[in-house]
């Protein structure tokens, strides 16, 4: 696996095995959060498998499954709740960990600035510079009442 930390709470991966969990398990965290949708390649780990090895491990998950750039302001906030209301470290994956970073950074835009989160993401190895207007414009203007 390629594991990226975005934050203390938050890090992303490609696309997982359900062989990998027990991996993800041992490494500390305590939930796994899917951005990406079932059956988008054929050799792609459907996320019920993952969500089975997932209870085996006593992880939670969750499934918001997010179709290329298409960041939706209900998948943000659905992400969003996730975040306040999983338990942590969280491990987010997609195809390439591109879309969690997104997700993530969308979320975090409430409450951290476009820069940082730019940087954070930078680090990781995920250019989000096509983000960065619609990071500007979520900074400080909304935040998720989580529902947990």
């Amino acid at each position: 696996m390629d594991i990226r930390k975005l934050s203390a709470e938050f890090s992303v991966s490609p696309q997982i095995a359900a062989l990998d969990v027990a991996e993800i398990a041992a490494l500390g965290f305590k939930s796994i959060i899917c951005n990406r949708p079932d059956g988008e390649a054929i050799e792609q780990t459907a996320s019920a498998e993952i969500a089975d090895q997932a209870a085996l491990c006593g992880l939670e998950f969750r499934l918001i499954p997010v179709t290329g750039c298409n960041f939706t302001d209900a998948a943000v906030a659905a992400f969003q709740n996730e975040m306040a209301c999983l338990p942590k470290p969280i491990f987010g994956y997609c195809r390439s960990g591109t879309r969690s970073t997104n997700l993530w950074a969308l979320a975090q835009a409430a409450t951290q600035s476009e820069p940082e989160l730019l940087s954070l993401a930078k680090s990781a190895g995920y250019d989000l510079s096509a983000l960065s207007t619609r990071l500007k414009a979520t900074n400080q203007s909304h935040n998720v009442v989580a529902t947990c």
